[in-house]
């Protein structure tokens, strides 16, 4: 179990340019090594409360989520949130806000592609795409998008040296449209905790319903 988790780093090579309000409809792996007692701890808050906590930001990612696409789109984003999240350092609501702040003011499409073509719900670049181990176009498949996206993330934490909320804005990029990118986020993370506030009882038969049922 405790070579199971985490094992291939990375330092990105470039970072990556937000364009959001140039985003239109279309027409091996790399992340960071963790130490094995990093991996350890990770497993046991994961059994404890910080599972709870992630009971507990599901529906209202969810609700976010359905202001922008259908309540079945949104309960399919809001899961791949949840459990590309586990075993990792990041909560389901890093994921989310980051989908939000890419794409939220575009429906959350999967078609969703910017001037520079970066892809996906996530907005994966290209040569970010294949760094993580995905073609471009897998970029419009949510759930490969996800999974490249929390590599992405996870590679900037690395380059933050552990710094979550710089890593945020490293998936950006950096400068100006970082900037603004960042105050973007921040308001997509208050909508989620506001959320949070009207499902204060999340039980963890409440969440596995959220999970479980079809989409």
């Amino acid at each position: 179990m405790k070579k199971l988790i985490i094992l291939i780093a990375a330092v990105a090579l470039c970072a990556i340019s937000c364009d959001q309000s140039q985003i239109r409809q279309p027409q091996s792996t790399v992340i960071p090594d963790v130490s094995d007692l990093d991996k350890e701890i990770r497993q046991a808050v994961e059994r404890g409360a910080n599972l709870e906590e992630r009971r507990r930001q599901l529906p209202a990612i969810i609700s976010a989520f359905a202001k922008r696409t259908t309540p079945q789109r949104a309960r399919r984003l809001g899961v791949l949130c949840y459990l590309k999240t586990l075993d990792t350092p990041l909560m389901p609501m890093d994921l989310a806000e980051i989908a939000l702040a890419e794409t939220g003011s575009h429906g959350l499409s999967a078609q969703a592609v910017s001037y520079r073509g970066a892809m996906g719900v996530w907005q994966l670049m290209p040569s970010r795409a294949r760094s993580h181990g995905y073609n471009p176009d897998d970029m419009v498949n949510d759930e490969k998008c996800a999974e490249a996206a929390v590599r992405e993330l996870l590679t900037k934490i690395q380059m933050a040296k552990g710094n979550l909320r710089r890593a945020k804005k490293l998936y950006c990029g950096v400068g100006p449209q970082a900037d603004a990118y960042e105050i973007k986020r921040k308001r997509f993370r208050q909508e989620i905790f506001a959320e949070m506030m009207k499902y204060p009882q999340m039980t963890a038969g409440n969440a596995s319903d959220l999970i479980l049922r079809p989409s």
